[in-house]
């Protein structure tokens, strides 16, 4: 039996032992807790996997864009549609289609100006407001050389509205129903060998619209001639020669 001071210094040496017990474990649950930090960090990349959904971002690298975190991005994801979109497949205010897997496109704007997307910025998907060449490519209209200007975009040309000069056949079964504004004909003014208005007094200027008919054979008296576009808006256009 232990009595007197060799209790006290066997205590003492107990206490002691159970400090270090519990240094120690204190050290172990640090390190477990540094430890699960730590491989929650390098999981995060696993857990947060970047996918092609509406709300992602995307950076640009040249023609290409790459999905990426939101604060350092180009665009934004703002639907995903069908291959082609369609009429209606992304949003009126895209600014960029980008084809990310098989029949799946992503819809993008931008997060700063300019934004192509918007009517008459030259990029996006055709909508009523925007400029179109005569191939039905759209063109920014702020800049010269765009054939019409869409009144509406619709599915088929008999659906066009009234007041539609001429309409192109654009991709994926659309048509750009387009007013008189740029080089679109009408009637009383003058075009060009390539059937584009140009001003009657400029160099270009070879004949004046008279009329635009079914046929040749319903083209006014005064017309010289007429040409026609097979499956056009207008199919013929007659003429009036400026010189013979």
């Amino acid at each position: 039996m232990v009595t007197g001071p060799k209790l006290m210094v066997a205590l003492a040496a107990t206490v002691v032992v159970a400090a270090l017990v519990v240094v120690a474990a204190g050290a172990v649950i640090a390190a477990r807790e540094r430890d699960t930090g730590q491989r929650t960090t390098a999981g995060a990349p696993s857990q947060h996997t970047l996918l092609w959904t509406p709300g992602a971002c995307t950076s640009k690298n040249g023609s290409r864009f790459d999905l990426t975190a939101c604060n350092g991005g180009h665009a934004e994801v703002l639907a995903i549609a069908a291959d082609p979109p369609g009429l209606d497949g992304c949003p009126a205010d895209t600014d960029e289609i980008v084809r990310v897997g098989k029949g799946r496109t992503a819809c993008l704007q931008y997060f700063l100006d300019p934004h192509p997307g918007r009517p008459g910025g030259g990029g996006g998907i055709p909508r009523a407001g925007d400029c179109l060449g005569r191939d039905g490519r759209e063109l920014p209209c702020a800049k010269p050389g765009w054939y019409g200007r869409a009144v509406a975009v619709v599915a088929r040309m008999e659906a066009c509205p009234s007041g539609t000069a001429d309409a192109l056949a654009m991709n994926d079964d659309q048509v750009a129903c387009l007013g008189s504004e740029g080089q679109v004909p009408v009637e009383g003014e003058c075009v060009s060998s390539k059937v584009l208005r140009v001003p009657c007094a400029s160099r270009p200027a070879w004949a004046r619209v008279t009329a635009f008919a079914t046929s040749g054979d319903d083209c006014p008296a005064g017309s010289d001639r007429y040409v026609t576009a097979r499956g056009a808006f207008r199919p013929v256009t007659c003429l009036h020669l400026l010189s013979k």
